[in-house]
């Protein structure tokens, strides 16, 4: 069964256009449900579907002679006197297709559709490439409401800044929020129907995007050393980055725990939040803040609490609401999560009229005027927060 993603529209809609369509995002995200499901619904018999992971589809374009991978498809009975479709799934697996396409779009009536998981490769390779030439989608585990689609519940999106906790909603929504806390949103973690399962498909994730993903770029040696830092990253999921503890801790340089993280996020595992000021000298100085792109991938890698969860799952639904920052005072009180430079968010598992006061007293010293406490659990005898299974 195909459950739609947000995002397909997109792709949709840009099949219409001459540019090539490239769609990337961290492994097992969905992609290649997505670019099938893409394929089947072109009208037009002038296409082929090419999977890059299959030694006889990389055979095919291993040819020298870019013409003669054209006639090849001519002599399938395919051709360029009007628009042919080719899809190219997993394009990792041959980095040399990137120069066929290249020529093939600049001298032939061809449409590609491309996909491919490793999105530091992928971004900065057609970037020096394709320029001018292709339009990138990345593709993230499903949002909430996403995750509410695959469970077959409907739901209505809400103007959640706005919105006041509902009891309704809450109680009928309630444990499939947990659920998505607790696990995340990676599709086929979403389907599965026991816990063990989706902690192992967790694990495996992991597995795989140390072991293919990664190690396509760096040093396959240091493949300890990378999953010992992921561990220590995801158990400070929420706090500020230290390099330089991190260094010690590891014994890796400085330099290279840098360069190490900046690939994470290169290729979606994390995400840094800079502080919010108007000051650009004090945006430099002040410490990034570090969340992991799922829960299910936290929770597989560290022993976190709840309430780190629960911030995680925030920062990744808003996430798709406009840009994240956060901000600190000196002796240690901060706000979560700045949105769009305007409105203070905080989150608390079970918001009190207290942290509501708190909150707009940091508000106000950041300059912001709106603030909203975000809230995981029914609060007694305070109800003015939004409840977290709202933001969708």
């Amino acid at each position: 069964m195909f459950y739609p993603r947000k995002i397909y529209k997109g792709l949709k809609t840009h099949l219409r256009t001459r540019q090539v369509t490239v769609l990337t995002g961290m492994r097992r995200t969905g992609k290649t449900t997505l670019v099938k499901h893409l394929f089947s619904e072109i009208a037009s018999k002038n296409k082929r579907y090419f999977d890059l992971e299959r030694v006889d589809h990389r055979e095919f374009f291993s040819r020298k002679n870019y013409d003669d991978i054209l006639r090849s498809l001519e002599l399938d009975g395919l051709t360029t006197k009007h628009r042919l479709y080719l899809v190219l799934d997993e394009i990792q697996f041959l980095p040399p297709v990137i120069s066929i396409i290249k020529y093939l779009y600049d001298h032939h009536n061809i449409k590609f559709i491309v996909t491919g998981s490793n999105s530091y490769y992928l971004k900065n390779l057609f970037t020096e490439s394709l320029a001018g030439r292709k339009k990138i989608f990345e593709l993230f585990p499903l949002d909430f409401e996403e995750f509410l689609t695959f469970k077959k519940i409907r739901s209505k999106p809400i103007n959640f800044l706005k919105n006041k906790f509902d009891k309704f909603i809450y109680e009928r929504l309630k444990i499939y929020y947990e659920e998505f806390i607790e696990f995340g949103g990676f599709p086929e973690i979403a389907l599965a129907s026991s816990l063990s399962e989706k902690k192992d498909l967790s694990s495996d994730i992991i597995s795989s995007y140390i072991d293919i993903d990664i190690k396509t770029l760096v040093d396959f040696r240091r493949g300890k050393e990378i999953y010992t830092l992921i561990k220590m990253l995801a158990a400070r999921t929420g706090t500020r980055l230290d390099y330089l503890k991190l260094s010690q801790l590891t014994g890796l340089s400085k330099l290279t725990v840098r360069n190490y993280i900046d690939l994470f996020e290169q290729t979606y595992l994390i995400f840094r939040v800079p502080v919010h000021t108007k000051n650009i000298d004090r945006e430099i100085v002040k410490a990034e803040k570090i969340y992991f792109c799922d829960n299910g991938l936290l929770d597989a890698l560290a022993d976190t609490s709840s309430g780190s969860k629960f911030e995680n799952a925030i920062f990744n639904q808003l996430r798709h609401f406009g840009e994240i920052r956060y901000w600190s005072l000196k002796s240690g009180r901060e706000i979560d999560f700045v949105l769009d430079e305007k409105t203070a968010l905080e989150a608390k598992e079970t918001p009190t009229d207290s942290d509501k006061k708190n909150l707009e007293k940091l508000a106000s010293l950041a300059g912001l005027k709106k603030s909203r406490l975000i809230g995981r659990h029914p609060s007694p005898k305070f109800e003015n927060y939004i409840w977290g299974g709202d933001i969708r």
